[in-house]
């Protein structure tokens, strides 16, 4: 049952459950009033018959206990009270003797017995009663001790308490449970209008509140469909509900998707175009190595050796192009395949100068490094500051210093170099660019980029600005402390 709830529409099931909800309600306040009036016309019956508690005329008395009939006679003469009231008198033994304008007689109790053969003055020593007369129909029966005045011999005015007898009085319940089952038939009927009412209203509240739900699952499907990642809902800005906050969440997730698409078809062509040079060169030279030995005409032994280092530097480049694009795209994907730890950000600095030192014979290298531990992906770190000292031994003209100094979490590297335009700072993070000065360079213009993605996932900031007096600098701002916390750090290559 519960799994063929959860299999129907949101809609429907809304729609049933304030459905369920107010027919509990309804069905609660429908018993409730029932049971109010029903304790009420009961009331009304049993102060009625209380109020019959009044001292029987001896004469009347005896009249009913000489004949002592079960039924009452036709002479309605000396009739009182109601016409449908059941009176009569009854002994312990359960005789009944009832008054001639009595309704019929009512069935004896035991509880009637003990009241006629132990009798009480008191007026309120039984309390009313449901029960049947001789036919079966029921009753609201009221038993007490049975008190007569004008007894003989006493004085006018002065009651006497029968013994062995009590006097019995009751009333038909046939019109009050007909007000009843009328009543409970016009509670049922409203209660399953408003049930029925409560539905409809809630399959119409529940179409009316998904309606942008619907939207939404419109256009998930269209996206899915299509592939069409510029779709945006409307939404009202002052609107704050949680679909409101949903169909924003999916306007930003497919915003982001479409960027995450656009930067990633870019990476492919911009890839492609960085790719066609060294393999147009690799091809042209190749080609004409294999003429000559197809031909038999040989090269100049200057020109062959000039074509094989040509080859060589070109696969370099190749290897170290296809290298770059993967480091990239291992960031692009926001997860480091390595565990991101506890890194000594100095010890990583050192590896990387002694890489820079044997690049750069012909440079002096400075570093000024103080101790400071960040979080970050250990290989990607120092493959982020060996790019950058990479850069400043490339650009450094030979015998000039580049110098490199470490402090509270500030890396800073300044080569000597020829610097770079003012008009080129807001491109050196972007894929692919390289100055123009630059191009007739070794590389593939990812360096700073991966620079810059390496430095971001590990919660910092890098800029590059002209240094004074001509030449660069690099400033890379990581968050961290100067002690390491408590933990094993991972082996640093050199």
């Amino acid at each position: 049952m519960i799994r063929r709830f959860r299999s129907l529409p949101i809609r429907s099931r809304l729609a049933l459950l304030v459905a369920a909800a107010v027919a509990f309600g309804v069905a609660a306040v429908s018993v409730t009033c029932w049971f109010i009036v029903r304790g009420k016309l009961y009331d009304e019956i049993d102060k009625y018959l209380q109020d019959q508690r009044q001292p029987q005329q001896y004469a009347l008395v005896q009249v009913v206990l000489n004949d002592c009939s079960k039924e009452p006679g036709s002479d309605n003469s000396g009739m009182h009270g109601r016409f449908d009231d059941y009176a009569q008198v009854i002994n312990s033994g359960g005789t009944v003797c009832v008054y001639d304008f009595s309704a019929g007689s009512v069935r004896v109790t035991d509880g009637d017995k003990a009241v006629a053969k132990h009798p009480r003055p008191q007026f309120n020593q039984t309390t009313p009663r449901n029960g049947t007369d001789s036919k079966g129909n029921d009753v609201r029966v009221l038993t007490m001790p049975l008190i007569v005045r004008n007894f003989p011999g006493e004085p006018p005015g002065t009651t006497v308490l029968y013994s062995d007898r009590a006097y019995v009085v009751a009333v038909p319940l046939k019109s009050t449970q007909s007000t009843l089952n009328d009543l409970a038939l016009v509670l049922l009927l409203v209660s399953g209008i408003g049930v029925v009412g409560a539905g409809a209203a809630g399959l119409a509240v529940a179409r009316a509140g998904l309606r942008p739900v619907d939207k939404l699952t419109e256009a998930v499907e269209h996206v899915a469909r299509t592939e069409d990642l510029s779709l945006r809902i409307p939404v009202e800005e002052d609107n704050e509900d949680e679909v409101a906050r949903l169909t924003r969440s999916f306007n930003s997730m497919t915003s982001a998707l479409a960027n995450s698409r656009e930067l990633q078809q870019q990476l492919i062509a911009d890839a492609g175009h960085e790719l066609r040079t060294p393999l147009t060169s690799l091809r042209t030279n190749i080609e004409l190595l294999t003429r000559s030995e197809e031909t038999g005409r040989p090269i100049p032994p200057a020109d062959r050796k000039a074509l094989l280092a040509s080859v060589k530097a070109q696969m370099t480049e190749l290897a170290s192009l296809i290298g770059d694009l993967q480091e990239l795209s291992r960031s692009d994907a926001g997860q480091q395949a390595n565990t991101v730890v506890t890194v000594p950000l100095q010890d990583t600095v050192e590896a990387a100068l002694r890489r820079a030192r044997l690049r750069g014979p012909e440079l002096t290298i400075t570093a000024d490094l103080q101790p400071w531990y960040v979080r970050a992906e250990p290989t990607a770190l120092e493959r982020a500051v060996v790019n950058i000292l990479d850069n400043a031994v490339k650009f450094s003209p030979d015998g000039e210093a580049v110098d490199v100094v470490l402090k509270d979490g500030e890396l800073s590297v300044r080569d000597h170099g020829p610097g770079i335009p003012v008009d080129d700072l807001p491109h050196v993070f972007d894929r692919f660019w390289r100055s123009p000065s630059a191009r007739a360079l070794p590389g593939s213009g990812l360096g700073l980029s991966i620079v810059a993605r390496t430095v971001q996932q590990a919660g910092g900031e890098v800029s590059l600005r002209p240094a004074e007096g001509g030449g660069t600098v690099v400033t890379v701002r990581l968050p961290g402390a100067p002690t390491p916390p408590p933990e094993t750090f991972p082996d640093q290559a050199g």
